[in-house]
């Protein structure tokens, strides 16, 4: 074992597939196809096999896939600007960055501090307040953080009998899921709303050798229009029905995402397996650790504790030569792009803003990604001894 830890080591990940992905990239080469080729359309079919849903769109990564979900809903006259939007406070800023590009209004709802996503319960007495105000909400955004499920099927459900959309952050989850409560049933995150958005950016669980994204959704006339939007806003070529974008993905990125799409469920077992052993071992007062939730597979994106000496823990990592991560040290809230006088602003529901700038000054992001037991053994001896 090496005295010096890595947070991520992406040489290292890609060593068990490193064969296949060079002979992916071979026959893409060979192919003389570039964009929108078979390797695209390939791996947009298998993505939703694995998803159980119904059309899946490629696209450049998962920054887009929320603009181009945003966009489509406007287009068909489901949103406009204006509109209040729901959002968990901590989140990354692709989360809501869409949100204000479409002068939608943001409304952001306290975190759960089980899942470290949206409390649902937040977010539907955040949905009577706004009615009460005349400002009623028209759709909702709920992340995935960490890996871990963000979902209530009883709230979910109330939600869209008010007419209200309600969209999947999934960057994070990929191959996450859940129980349904009543029917027993499995559900996969990015199956579960009427829309979600994928990150395929290298660091994720499957990443790219680049970025990439997609959008996936059971609505085949809203996948249309968002492949149209991606495309320039073209249907057939040189016809532009919208004012569109360039936003495809393309054939080396798809081929990349096909070998990784056949290894999920190894790497979602390694990961689970590494924050079990995390959970065993790291028994330090003052350190929270991340709960292992019933009913959910958890797909551990990250490993996040938290504690009030955040900083001097990391501090004592670092001396040690174990790296770690913070996601995320600012808050919404404390973003420079909304605090620009004019420019977007972000409102904050009860109890929002306070829970959101306490996870940004407690999280610590432990490696796990390519983390051996030996390094994670050390790391959790570091941590108790702190």
């Amino acid at each position: 074992m090496s005295d010096h830890i890595p947070f991520l080591d992406l040489t290292l990940l890609h060593a068990p597939v490193r064969e296949e992905l060079h002979e992916s990239a071979r026959r893409v080469i060979d192919s003389g196809i570039y964009i929108n080729g078979p390797e695209t359309a390939a791996f947009a079919a298998e993505l939703a096999a694995t998803l159980g849903s119904g059309s899946v769109v490629p696209v450049s990564n998962g920054l887009d896939a929320i603009r181009l979900i945003l966009r489509a809903y406007i287009e068909s006259g489901r949103l406009k600007p204006g509109d209040t939007v729901i959002a968990p406070a901590n989140t990354y800023i692709a989360s809501v960055l869409p949100i204000t590009e479409f002068d939608l209004n943001p409304l952001l709802v306290r975190p759960d501090l089980t899942t470290y996503g949206l409390d649902w319960q937040a977010a539907e007495e955040a949905v009577g307040e706004a009615e009460r105000r005349g400002n009623p909400v028209k759709a909702l955004v709920t992340v995935h953080l960490y890996g871990t499920p963000s979902w209530d099927f009883e709230v979910a459900d109330r939600l869209r009998d008010r007419g209200i959309l309600i969209i999947e952050d999934n960057a994070q989850a990929i191959g996450a899921s859940l129980t349904h409560p009543a029917t027993g049933e499995r559900h996969h995150t990015g199956a579960l709303g009427d829309a979600a958005a994928f990150s395929f950016y290298p660091t994720k669980n499957i990443g790219a050798l680049g970025d990439a994204g997609a959008v996936a959704t059971t609505d085949a006339s809203f996948a249309a229009t968002v492949r149209a939007l991606a495309n320039y806003g073209s249907t057939q070529r040189y016809h532009n029905d919208f004012i569109g974008y360039n936003c495809r993905m393309d054939e080396l990125q798809a081929a990349m995402l096909r070998v990784k799409l056949r290894h999920l469920p190894e790497v979602t077992a390694a990961r689970q397996a590494r924050a079990r052993l995390y959970s065993s071992l790291i028994s330090h007062p003052d350190v929270t650790l991340p709960p292992e939730l019933p009913g959910m597979e958890q797909v551990w994106h990250q490993y996040v504790v938290r504690t009030p000496r955040r900083d001097d823990l990391r501090r004592t990592l670092a001396e040690a030569g174990v790296a770690t991560d913070i996601h995320y040290p600012l808050s919404l809230f404390s973003q420079k792009c909304y605090s620009n006088p004019g420019g977007a602003t972000l409102q904050a529901a009860p109890g929002a803003r306070a829970l959101a700038e306490k996870l940004a000054a407690e999280v610590l992001s432990l490696p796990i990604a390519t983390a051996t037991p030996e390094e994670i053994e050390k790391t959790a001896t570091i941590i108790n001894s702190f």
